[in-house]
């Protein structure tokens, strides 16, 4: 009788921890970053990068809260819409995001793809991703007029037109108040700083957080 009882208590006990670690588990939602090196810490320390800051800011934010939220950065320096198509399947089946925040095409304009093709492919990862349930935040881009400025503004405009057209959250731009300051970019005058990431930060902060 008194080891039935024991064996209960081991088995109440178990069961308690096992719901504990499920829960805990279910509360914690995930956010992806799919972009390039302008998230993926180029140049600088990856702590100090726009995506460390944020995730520590969503840690600071939700900290009482029944929930949380992990960030996994799958940016690569030098990715292109092309490559986060290729990517962005596999992610949302082992993630399920609650929110996917797309950062590319700047690498595509740099290299003067066809404006139809960089905006077929971001409309694809946006289905892709609300598709699996995501909310979206896409982050526009600049490029300097090397293949002109018609080339130059079209392609800033198609940020604005998915998002509307898709109904995403949508930062216009992603280095505002940054890219004209040489002080805060590195000497290829592509990148931002270690001393411009809180800024980036917080302008993704200010559309992230009302999707959470």
């Amino acid at each position: 009788m008194i080891k039935a009882y024991g064996l209960l208590i081991v088995v109440f006990i178990f069961s308690s921890i096992t719901s504990f670690s499920t829960h805990a588990y279910a509360s914690q939602k995930t956010i992806l970053v799919l972009g390039d090196s302008l998230s993926a810490a180029y140049g600088i320390p990856i702590e100090k990068a726009w995506v460390a800051l944020l995730e520590k800011t969503l840690a600071k934010q939700f900290s009482d809260n029944n929930h949380s939220y992990k960030i996994f950065n799958a940016s690569i320096s030098g990715e292109t819409t092309d490559g986060g198509l290729r990517s962005l399947p596999n992610l949302l089946e082992k993630y399920h995001p609650e929110v996917v925040i797309i950062e590319l095409g700047a690498n595509d304009g740099l290299r003067g793809f066809p404006l139809k093709t960089i905006e077929k492919n971001l409309a694809e990862l946006i289905h892709l991703s609300q598709t699996d349930g995501a909310k979206v935040l896409l982050t526009g881009i600049h490029i300097p007029p090397n293949y002109g400025k018609r080339y130059a503004s079209a392609f800033h405009q198609l940020y604005a037109k998915l998002a509307e057209k898709y109904q995403t959250a949508l930062l216009p731009f992603l280095l505002k108040g940054i890219a004209t300051n040489p002080a805060l970019m590195q000497n290829d005058r592509l990148h931002p700083k270690a001393s411009a990431q809180e800024t980036i930060k917080n302008l993704v902060w200010e559309r992230l957080e009302p999707l959470l």
